[in-house]
């Protein structure tokens, strides 16, 4: 994390403004998942108060990752639905402890609704926003995201979080995100929005074999010059291939965001902060010579 007005004079993929921040993806970074939802897929129901919450930041940051995102509502296949205040509630208070322990901290909003965006940035000031449906889901968030001037994590879903994974079906998939991301982008720009990162959406509206093809070719998704995040963290494209559950997937994990990685990915969010800066730090070793 580094002071925008020092360090993020240049305008290009490399740097995101965030408020007085600046993220810099000369390096890639990592960011911190902290659920506060009873029902999600790895670690739902752990951080229910503030002080779990606030010891799971200063677990996020102290080893070693950009961004905390907070999510509210759970979207692993099947979820249920959550209203916009009960998302509110949840989201709220866990946003003031952490910008009143740690203020410092860039802090990304996962949500798909822009009266949850608005009213958190509003609130609390600027922050990274992370919406899982592109903008889909609800069609006031690129109008939104456009006036608060904040970053926008630009996802690609196929359905709703309840049905995604019924029956996906693709012609050609890559090229269907592609295209989703060109359009998508494009309509951000109208809407006045500067810097966005693009992630394909592993796991959300795509079969097992779906996956692995968009991570086969995920320098594919470089050419859009867009930070690229992979979020592929303890999901069931690991374990239904190799086996286990959520419990032993850290080490495929580990081995995916490495190939990812390698591939372009400018962020990976992780439930697992430090192995994942591990594989940061080990790449731009590599890469050094």
């Amino acid at each position: 994390m580094q002071n925008y007005k020092t360090n993020c004079f240049k305008r290009d993929d490399l740097f995101i403004k965030c408020g007085n921040h600046c993220i810099n993806f000369q390096n890639p970074v990592v960011m911190g998942i902290l659920n506060l939802t009873p029902d999600s897929f790895f670690d739902g129901g752990n951080y229910r108060n503030e002080k779990s919450i606030l010891k799971r930041a200063e677990q996020i940051i102290t080893e070693g990752a950009s961004i905390i995102d907070l999510g509210a509502y759970s979207t692993r296949p099947g979820a249920k639905q959550v209203s916009t205040e009960e998302e509110y509630k949840r989201m709220q208070p866990a946003v003031k402890s952490i910008r009143r322990e740690f203020p410092n901290t860039i802090l990304s909003i996962d949500t798909f609704r822009a009266e949850i965006a608005k009213r958190i940035v509003e609130e609390f000031g600027a922050c990274v926003i992370n919406d899982i449906s592109g903008g889909t889901m609800d069609k006031e968030m690129f109008q939104v995201i456009g006036k608060l001037q904040v970053p926008y994590i630009l996802m690609h879903i196929q359905g709703m979080p309840q049905d995604m994974q019924d029956n996906p079906i693709y012609h050609d998939i890559i090229k269907e995100i592609l295209d989703f991301f060109q359009q998508r982008i494009k309509l951000l720009k109208e809407f006045g929005a500067k810097d966005v990162i693009i992630d394909p959406g592993f796991g959300f509206g795509k079969t097992l074999d779906h996956n692995y093809e968009i991570i086969s070719k995920l320098k594919i998704f470089t050419k859009l010059k867009c930070p690229l995040l992979v979020g592929v963290s303890r999901k069931s494209m690991i374990y239904k291939f190799l086996g286990g559950d959520p419990t032993t997937s850290l080490n495929g994990t580990t081995a995916l965001n490495m190939f990812a990685l390698d591939s372009g990915a400018s962020l990976l969010r992780v439930h697992d902060v430090r192995e994942a800066v591990d594989c940061v730090r080990l790449y731009t070793k590599i890469k050094s010579f």
